[in-house]
């Protein structure tokens, strides 16, 4: 049996990287496309520098701003030093900690990879643009957790 599945959320935020713009801007761009179509009315964005800074904006939007769920989105591409697996890595673990401690969903279209190609890949609109991808899970998370 699936539980919940209640309305559409009123207000979903998202909080989007401007580091790597080029990557991040269309995926933020398909995320709120997404969250349009499904009839979420307000949807605040909060820009930030870079993928660290991904859970401190989630939990303000879900904490001061009151939305049912964010989608938190950022590019990080390998360097050539150790660097990349930590930013993903504490991105990742802040992203769902967030979700734990408020009981929201908060999506991650946070890509790790190894070649600024593959970014461009998963960022092109269209089917497998991972911001999409996210918007889509907060909307049903956040639906069945209201149905509940």
């Amino acid at each position: 049996m699936i539980l919940g599945e209640g309305a559409v959320p009123e207000r979903i935020g998202v909080v989007v990287s401007t580091y790597n713009a080029p990557i991040t801007r269309p995926m933020l761009d398909s995320a709120v496309r997404v969250l349009e179509e499904a009839g979420v009315s307000e949807i605040p964005v909060f820009e930030v520098d870079g993928a660290l800074e991904l859970p401190v904006a989630a939990l303000a939007l879900i904490e001061r701003v009151g939305c049912a769920g964010v989608v938190a989105i950022a590019a990080v591409i390998k360097g050539e030093t150790d660097h990349y697996e930590y930013v993903a890595a504490e991105a990742t673990r802040g992203i769902g900690e967030v979700a734990l401690r408020t009981g929201r969903p908060v999506t991650s279209a946070v890509l790790t990879v190894h070649d600024y190609d593959h970014a461009v890949e998963r960022s092109r609109p269209g089917p497998g643009n991972k911001g999409a991808e996210a918007a889509h899970a907060v909307i049903t998370v956040a639906r069945r957790l209201a149905g509940l």
